[in-house]
């Protein structure tokens, strides 16, 4: 590889250069250095475009960026940039023989992010954070509308959502009960005859026996609610009369003292003031 190196410095500018810049590109690929080999690919597909060789270019950099594509447990932007460079190819060599198999390799690393994204969900579940888990799935379903992982998916979401309603809080049991039963029901007629069915008809079981505990013990909440509210509205009657009582008290007091004090001014005016004294002269 060293030597490739130093050649391609030693023919740039020459009719040589191209071959050289070809087969280095070859070279790194079976080195498996597929990001690099890509690059090379595609520099010379993009800078000798009227090459014999320039559609093979294109397809080996497109191939590389497959190879190079990262396991799905790990970062997929990878595997995101190989298939929009095998897009690519279809689109700038729609009649090539080459084509045959890039529809083939752009399913697979679409099935590696529907798996990767179905695998988040599934570790939602598993920690038992079941509101999360649905949320993923069915963003699953919605960005791969024709995924092969469909039953699996419409599986966790259904007992996602029989586990949130069975650990629900009071006031939201209810209608999570309700979104469990309809999904159970989902399963079923999108699964008919799978064992996804036969553990919707067992989850639906569990949840209208759920209802209907559900139902005796809010029935029960509301009447104690009842109760309560009667009680705190009486005690706030009685605190407002008693209130109203001492109010009344206070009025009471606050006139007889007017009363007593307009008495003792009336009771002043009447009374003359005293006879100045009578002095003999002398």
């Amino acid at each position: 590889m060293a030597l490739y190196d130093r050649l391609a410095n030693l023919v740039a500018g020459t009719d040589d250069f191209p071959n050289v810049g070809f087969n280095t590109a070859y070279a790194n690929y079976y080195d498996k250095s597929y990001k690099l080999a890509g690059h090379q690919f595609k520099n010379f597909a993009v800078n000798f475009p009227k090459d014999p060789r320039a559609e093979e270019a294109a397809y080996m950099s497109a191939l590389c960026y497959y190879e190079g594509s990262m396991d799905y447990n790990l970062d997929q932007s990878s595997t995101e940039l190989a298939i929009n460079e095998l897009q690519d190819f279809l689109t700038n060599y729609p009649n090539s023989e080459r084509s045959k198999n890039i529809s083939q390799l752009i399913d697979e690393l679409a099935y590696k992010l529907e798996f990767k994204a179905y695998e988040n969900g599934r570790q939602y579940f598993k920690m038992g954070d079941y509101k999360a888990a649905g949320v993923a799935l069915e963003n699953v379903l919605e960005d791969f509308p024709s995924t092969k992982l469909r039953p699996k998916i419409y599986d966790y979401i259904m007992k996602s959502r029989y586990e949130l309603a069975m650990k629900s809080v009071y006031n939201l049991k209810e209608e999570r009960i309700e979104s469990a039963l309809t999904y159970t029901k989902l399963v079923e007629k999108e699964l008919p005859n799978t064992e996804y069915s036969k553990s919707a008809v067992d989850l639906r079981g569990k949840l209208e026996k759920e209802k209907q505990n559900f139902a005796v013990v809010k029935k029960q909440t509301e009447e104690r609610m009842a109760a309560l509210n009667a009680k705190q509205k009486k005690q706030a009657e009685k605190l407002a009369e008693a209130n109203k009582t001492e109010q009344q008290i206070k009025d009471q007091i606050s006139h007889e003292k007017q009363a007593k004090q307009m008495q003792r001014d009336s009771a002043a005016l009447k009374t003359p003031p005293p006879a100045a004294p009578f002095k003999i002269q002398r």
